[in-house]
């Protein structure tokens, strides 16, 4: 799966939250100060170009939704971090975070409950 830049993330995570959406409206979800008009709508063709994205047209506009789930993107690219700085270890990247006091001892206890409810 390819990998999204800071900007295109951010349209993502809108269109994720939001299911679909034209131009205006992810505008309008992000934080000021606001990108021109444009810029949103050249990023959201270069999602397109990607395979992230897809639309219909409504009257003389577009409605943008997604084609990757946002929970596949995660699983991908949590996989790619994992791979390219931890020499694909799960467990050497949770250290990591435990090292940066990224991680509580409470959310490893939830993740270890998660993990003994798929074993």
């Amino acid at each position: 799966m390819k990998t999204l830049t800071q900007a295109e993330e951010e349209i993502m995570q809108i269109l994720w939250d939001l299911n679909e959406a034209n131009v205006a409206s992810i505008i309008e979800k992000m934080p000021e100060p606001k990108p021109a008009y444009n810029t949103v709508s050249t990023i959201t063709r270069i999602l397109e170009s990607k395979k992230f994205v897809d639309y219909r047209k409504e009257g003389r506009g577009h409605i943008y939704f997604p084609m990757v789930s946002k929970d596949a993107y995660s699983r991908a690219t949590a996989g790619k971090l994992a791979s390219n700085y931890f020499k694909g270890s799960y467990k050497s990247m949770v250290s990591f975070f435990m090292e940066q006091e990224k991680l509580s001892v409470k959310d490893l206890e939830e993740i270890l409950k998660e993990i003994n409810k798929k074993s």
